[in-house]
C-alpha cells in the first residue's frame, strides 16, 4: 500500500515522503496514529500545492534576510574596553554585547546567529560571521577602540 508520510518515522522515512508499506502496517499504526494518509492523486495534488507554499514562503524568508544582511553589513559596530600593554583587553566582546548593540541600531537577531570564531579581545578591527539563514551568510566588522 502506498503512504504520504505527515510527519518523520524512525526508519521509515522523512515527512513528506512517499511510502510502499504493508497493508497492515499501513492502516494499523500509520495511518491509525495519523503518521500518514493513504496514496491517491487527491492527496497528491494536496502534497503538491503544499510543497509549492512552503517553496514560495521559504524564498520570501530568503529575501527579507538578503535586505537586512545587506543593511546590517553596511554597519560597522564600536566597541571601547579598557587595555593594558601591547594592546590587550581587559575582558572581550561577546555575541550577547554585538546583539544588544544591534539592537540599538534597530535590527532584532536572535544572538545564535552570531557567531565569534576567534575571542575578540584585542584592540583594532575584528570580522564576525552572522547566520540569518542557511543560505544568508555575512560578515559585520567590529572595531575595539581603548577607553
Amino acid at each position: 500500500m502506498k503512504v504520504i508520510l505527515l510527519q518523520d518515522v524512525k526508519k521509515q522515512g522523512k515527512k513528506d515522503d512517499i511510502l510502499d508499506v504493508s497493508d497492515g502496517y499501513a492502516n494499523n499504526f500509520l495511518i491509525k496514529n495519523k503518521l500518514a494518509v493513504p496514496y491517491s492523486k487527491k492527496s497528491k495534488e494536496v502534497l503538491d500545492t503544499e510543497l509549492e507554499t512552503r517553496k514560495i514562503e521559504e524564498d520570501k524568508k530568503i529575501e527579507e534576510c538578503k535586505k537586512l544582511a545587506n543593511e546590517i553589513g553596511k554597519k560597522k559596530l564600536i566597541f571601547t574596553l579598557k587595555s593594558g600593554k601591547a594592546g590587550k583587553t581587559f575582558g572581550s566582546i561577546s555575541s550577547k554585547q554585538i546583539n544588544e548593540e544591534l539592537k540599538k541600531l534597530g535590527f532584532t537577531l536572535d544572538k545564535k546567529c552570531i557567531h565569534v570564531s576567534n575571542a575578540i579581545d584585542s584592540l583594532g578591527c575584528h570580522e564576525v560571521e552572522i547566520e540569518l539563514h542557511k543560505q544568508v551568510k555575512f560578515k559585520i566588522t567590529i572595531e575595539i577602540k581603548e577607553k
